[in-house]
């Protein structure tokens, strides 16, 4: 199985969770990862498109590791997106480029969990934060697996930092889901 890992954070030189979860996974077998602001910085009309494109060729998985960034995805992600994404490719009639395939959305958040619960401050969990995601996988044709989220991630180190890379490295070692297996 191979997957494609697309990285993204706003502040690439603060990222101390991020950064460490993409090292976590970088020696994993058949992973291909693309940081998009290591890539193009911050300039969105900088993504090349054809490159983006052709790196989801023969992946069975998608993850989008990123931090929740005023409840929603970072400004580089959604650029990504609205260009890599487009009709032809990955909709419309002859759009098919990522049917089939696994996304897994990976995200660290610097509230508590209880922050992002239904008795919380937002009154919102994380599935519900990651909506779009979950809808735009759907309208696609891919399978959208339940998020893996990482709380209190700010400032995060020692045996609390290590659990995340493992609990990530778990998850991308971990067979796709049942249903998606031909």
């Amino acid at each position: 199985m191979k997957t494609l890992l697309i990285v993204s954070h706003p502040y690439p030189d603060q990222s101390q969770a991020v950064r460490s979860l993409q090292q976590a996974a970088e020696p994993l077998p058949n992973l291909l990862v693309r940081n998009l602001e290591s890539l193009y910085g911050h300039d969105t009309r900088a993504i090349d498109v054809a490159a983006e494109q052709a790196a989801h060729d023969n992946v069975d998985r998608v993850v989008y590791l990123f931090p929740i960034h005023w409840f929603n995805l970072t400004p580089m992600l959604k650029a990504y997106l609205n260009q890599v994404w487009t009709y032809g490719w990955a909709f419309g009639p002859e759009g098919k480029a990522l049917q089939g395939k696994e996304m897994q959305v990976v995200v660290t958040a610097g509230a508590s969990a209880h922050t992002y619960s239904a008795e919380g401050l937002i009154q919102s969990r994380i599935q519900e934060i990651l909506t779009p995601m979950k809808a735009s996988a759907l309208y696609v044709g891919m399978h959208y697996a339940e998020p893996l989220a990482f709380y209190e991630a700010m400032g995060a180190q020692g045996d609390r930092l290590a659990g995340f890379r493992d609990a990530l490295r778990a998850r991308l070692s971990a067979p796709l889901s049942p249903s998606l297996v031909a």
